[in-house]
């Protein structure tokens, strides 16, 4: 009977959703399974993933250490005596790793892959709701189709990164907006602070937001009466009492409290090198597929039909342009940076599409089957990757230091964090200018009372390098993996 019961209760529960509701459930469970397959063709987790893992791995032992001091590992932070150097690690926000620490905990990290898909699956559900609250339902259900396929947010809705997860936050921080600050419901207008501090503590990036709502008052009131709202200041107050931990962190490891943020800003200038301002512009294709185009034609429309002048428009319209400018302005670029103006460009498109009425679902089907073909030649990549032999020899490396030498070893390695996740053992980062005989006085002594071991591979190393040959010349090898143009092998330095 208690079964029956519960049926009838799914039962009623489905039959009194409307039709658009029937759809956006149906496509969620779609689009969450589209990103869990994702996960069963992933070579290997990369850098940037095996930092939050170890982060979270290392926190769940001891919490109050946000450090990399006696972590065995290095996110490539040079090494010097200024306070922005190893083993300070506060330029990565802190919320996805103490997030992920409490799995590793109750020990549920097997759980951990699925849970940035499941995040990105509620996104996709949460650009429904703004693009309803801001315009009705058809326009949040087309929003939230054209968000959940874009290519670079499947892409990036199976990866440990910080890019899905924050945008979470900063969709809610505009839903919670909307209703707080245009529909006067008092309590989103204090969950806007909260969410914001979220957002900036799962990536600092999430700043640039603020700026959109400074914007956005100054348009619409055309003067500063909006800063009369004492819940805008409760809001502030959330923001920063959620923050004051942090605060204290940047004060004890950097002796002032915004040191995480600058740290991160000093990060940014030496990590991954330097892409044009027009980055995006030339891998659009890859990154959004025929969106991209149906983006900009939806931009043309909102100007020329002058429905910029609507707030909920100009209001996505600031977020867009002043976020992407930003982006532009940021000396290292990769496809996901892209992420934050996504939920705007796709409620944007949602409106246009909307306007098109009889011809609509046929430029919708359209556009979807082509975002479907992109997201499949995707899929075929992660596919190939596993099978790439230099990330094979590279994997056997990892599984030879894994079971072959002592637990108190060290590697010396180019892959420091994902080495030391598929091997739990200590590592150390190559220098980054070889001298052999240098590199001996420099680490004779660090090295005292340990088996240290030293790995090659293609996969991130020039077999035609100097460090190659000497490494063949002056140590033993221990262990070799050779797959066609795939090249590993291990050394024993003492």
């Amino acid at each position: 009977m208690k079964i029956l019961g519960k049926l009838n209760i799914i039962k009623n529960f489905w039959f009194n959703l409307e039709k658009i509701e029937k759809f956006l459930f149906i496509f969620l469970i779609f689009s969450f399974l589209i990103r869990v397959i994702f996960l069963f063709y992933h070579p290997m987790r990369g850098w940037d993933e095996t930092v939050y893992l170890n982060l979270a791995h290392d926190l769940s032992n001891n919490p109050l250490l946000y450090s990399l001091k006696n972590s065995g590992w290095n996110d490539f932070i040079p090494y010097n005596n200024t306070l922005y150097s190893w083993p300070n690690i506060g330029f990565r926000a802190p919320i996805i790793p103490y997030f992920f620490s409490f799995f590793y905990f109750f020990d549920l990290a097997f759980l951990i892959p699925y849970i940035i898909p499941l995040f990105a699956t509620l996104s996709i559900y949460l650009i429904y709701i703004l693009g309803k609250e801001l315009f009705d339902k058809r326009v949040g259900l087309y929003s939230a189709i054209f968000f959940s396929l874009i290519p670079i947010n499947i892409y990036t809705s199976e990866k440990i990164w910080a890019d899905s997860f924050v945008l979470f936050f900063i969709i809610l921080i505009f839903i919670n907006f909307w209703k707080g600050y245009e529909k006067g419901n008092i309590k989103n207008k204090v969950l806007f602070g909260l969410f914001m501090a979220l957002a900036v503590l799962t990536r600092y990036t999430a700043l640039w937001v603020v700026p959109v709502f400074l914007l956005y008052f100054l348009i619409r009131d055309k003067s500063f009466k909006f800063l009369r709202d004492k819940y805008l200041w409760y809001a502030i107050g959330v923001f920063f009492l959620i923050m004051i931990p942090w605060f204290i962190y940047g004060f004890n490891y950097y002796g002032n409290i915004f040191g995480g943020f600058i740290h991160g800003f000093k990060a940014a200038s030496y990590w991954g090198g330097v892409q044009p301002w027009y980055y995006f512009f030339e891998n659009s294709w890859r990154i959004f597929s025929l969106f991209g185009i149906f983006s900009f034609l939806s931009l043309a429309y909102i100007f020329i039909k002058k429905e910029i002048l609507k707030k909920e428009v100009y209001l996505l319209v600031i977020w867009l342009v002043f976020v992407f400018i930003m982006i532009l302005l940021m000396p290292h670029k990769e496809d996901r940076y892209i992420m934050p103006i996504i939920p705007a460009a796709s409620i944007i498109a949602g409106l246009f599409i909307n306007k098109l009425k009889r011809f609509r679902n046929i430029v919708l089907i359209l556009i979807s089957i082509v975002l479907i073909y992109s997201g499949l030649n995707a899929f075929r990549i992660e596919y190939v990757l596993p099978k790439d032999k230099a990330t094979l020899c590279f994997l056997q490396n990892n599984d030879f230091l894994k079971n072959n030498i002592k637990n108190d070893s060290l590697v010396v390695t180019n892959q420091s964090t994902i080495v030391h996740y598929y091997t739990d053992k200590d590592t150390v980062l190559y220098p980054s200018i070889w001298d052999l005989e240098l590199f001996r006085d420099m680490n004779s002594s660090n090295y005292k009372n340990k088996d240290v071991y030293l790995s090659f591979s293609n996969y991130d190393m020039d077999m035609n390098s100097i460090i190659k040959k000497e490494l063949d010349f002056n140590f033993e090898k221990v262990f070799e993996c050779s797959i066609d143009y795939g090249y590993g092998a291990i050394y024993k330095y003492k």
